[in-house]
């Protein structure tokens, strides 16, 4: 069969509707708001719900005309746009599987993932990723490639905007998949976390009844929509109650300060809160709009908690969530925001606290305020790993309950508290780093024995990145500290540039330091929380 022309996509035949479709329960938040403000990009005219509908119905028939069929997986990773929010409409329209990437992976990265998830097509910032329509690694023909610029330029935005537009939405059941993120676990490569349009409904109608959201509201968008926070969390709260969204196109102090007071809601990262604070702009006079900050991505800490209390007499509100579950607890909208803690489980989720992840016996479970793995039943829970039905499977319990890998404790009241993770997963500025990716980069290096990576505490990310390192001929050493500096200096300058192009900025360390062993129980395993306990005062000085 000849490739289908995606500048001259055939007319669709319309499919029924069903509201099983998560494009059709947000359709009903907004369908009464049509005309009303969507998203405004400052210095831009506010686009309404009809004009991004109307868009969307073009890029579906653009979708339809590629080949895009139920549960087939498109890539994205474009910039952050209103055409960007559109193209997750049209996903869902069709029954597309959205598959959107991280925009600060290397293409590199991103072949891996299209390997995996052989997706029908990619569509990437212009002048990017034009190898990856060649061929899979794996063998078989490669995906369509299409760009698509924040500008609305790109092949993809030029056959949209000559598209027949399907308007209808696909027959979609709530166990059907809606989007896949990729995920980082314990042991080995990424994981695609598969999420159904059930589980992304019941997430987003929880959420939006517990924080309040109502047709007044309006929201300030500061993150990215590569992930669970922004593109989920974020967006469907909004569009629920047909809400306008001030869309900007990245965290910005000044711009954040600029459109402030005409919001009513800002979600963000903890990063992000300790960047207002570190701007005296930022006080209760600036922030009079606002009648809810959340947090989220990676933990609070106390301190800025009371620190941010103080400077502008809100309270953040906290919570907890992540790929595979969305969001699992929320500190309440009314009533005490207790920091340090998560927060009561949302409705439709339960929460357990396991004393032994190896045992299932009742006596194994914790009583109140005793730490354990938390462990959760919720219908926002994912299908599944891509293609890992054996990681799947060890997800679970026997009898059922999804072992989320992070420790903590539930008080008398079930509010809960996290105490840390199993995994050596590391969180800065909000974005999930599996060590060891960085880590099999760095030991294929000339003269490195072994590498080590660590996340140790850091005021602004949360967590920094940190590489220990140990060198092929490493000896004990009795240079003075300037020359030890100016070692450190070197290792970071060449161990940089062995990462650049290969891995994302973010999952860069930002310090490389020299051992001459590193540390290991009497099974040879390193033992990395000795690693962070000697490391953990690095940043603060």
């Amino acid at each position: 069969m000849a490739r289908l022309d995606p500048m001259n996509p055939p007319s669709p035949v319309a499919e029924p509707v069903l509201a099983g479709n998560l494009y059709s329960l947000l359709a009903a938040g907004f369908e009464s708001r049509l005309d009303s403000p969507f998203l405004r990009v400052p210095g831009q005219a506010a686009l309404t719900y009809r004009s991004v509908v109307d868009r969307s119905a073009q890029m579906a028939g653009v979708l339809v005309g590629l080949g895009v069929t139920v549960g087939d997986r498109v890539a994205v990773q474009i910039d952050k746009s209103t055409d960007n929010v559109a193209l997750y409409l049209a996903c869902l329209r069709v029954g597309g599987v959205f598959l959107p990437l991280n925009t600060a992976y290397t293409e590199a990265e991103v072949r891996f993932f299209v390997d995996d998830a052989t997706p029908k097509v990619v569509i990437a910032r212009p002048g990017t990723l034009v190898d990856l329509g060649h061929a899979h690694d794996i063998g078989g023909p490669g995906p369509t490639v299409m760009h698509l610029g924040a500008d609305g330029t790109g092949s993809f935005a030029d056959a949209a905007n000559g598209a027949v537009p399907v308007d209808s939405v696909v027959v979609r059941a709530p166990e059907d998949s809606a989007a896949m993120l990729y995920t980082s676990g314990t042991t080995g490569r990424s994981k695609g976390a598969v999420l159904t349009h059930g589980c992304l409904a019941s997430n987003a109608l929880a959420l939006h009844e517990i924080w309040n959201f109502g047709p007044d509201d309006v929201l300030l968008h500061t993150l990215p929509i590569f992930h669970v926070h922004g593109l989920f969390v974020a967006l469907h709260c909004a569009m629920l109650s047909g809400n306008e969204v001030i869309f900007l196109r990245r965290f910005d102090v000044d711009s954040v300060l600029d459109h402030l007071s005409e919001a009513t809601v800002l979600m963000a990262v903890p990063t992000q809160h300790s960047r207002l604070l570190d701007d005296l702009r930022f006080n209760a006079e600036a922030c009079r709009s606002i009648r809810l900050f959340t947090s989220g991505s990676a933990p609070l800490t106390v301190a800025m908690h009371h620190a941010f209390t103080a400077r502008t007499g809100h309270e953040i509100l906290e919570r907890y969530g992540m790929t595979e579950a969305g969001m699992i607890t929320s500190n309440p909208y009314d009533g005490d925001r207790v920091p340090g803690t998560v927060g009561f489980a949302l409705p439709g989720v339960d929460i357990r606290i396991r004393k032994d992840r190896a045992s299932l016996h009742e006596a194994a479970l914790a009583t109140a305020d005793e730490t354990g793995v938390v462990e959760i039943r919720s219908a926002g829970l994912f299908a599944g790993y891509w293609q890992l039905p054996d990681k799947t499977d060890a997800a679970y319990t026997d009898d059922g309950w999804f072992v989320t890998g992070d420790v903590g404790s539930l008080d008398a009241e079930g509010r809960l508290t996290l105490e840390g993770r199993m995994s050596d997963m590391i969180i800065s500025g909000g974005y999930n780093i599996y060590p060891k990716e960085i880590e099999m980069v760095l030991d294929r290096q000339p003269g490195i024995f072994e590498t080590a990576v660590i996340g140790v505490p850091h005021a602004d990310f949360g967590e920094a990145v940190v590489a220990v390192v140990v060198r092929t001929d490493s000896t004990d050493s009795t240079d003075s500290t300037d020359s030890a500096d100016s070692a450190e200096a070197t290792l970071h300058e060449d161990l940089s540039a062995a990462l650049d192009g290969v891995l994302a900025r973010f999952k860069h360390p930002k310090r490389y330091l020299e051992a001459n062993e590193l540390p290991r129980n009497s099974m040879a395993k390193v033992q990395k929380a000795a690693l962070r306990t000697e490391h953990a005062d690095l940043f603060s000085e």
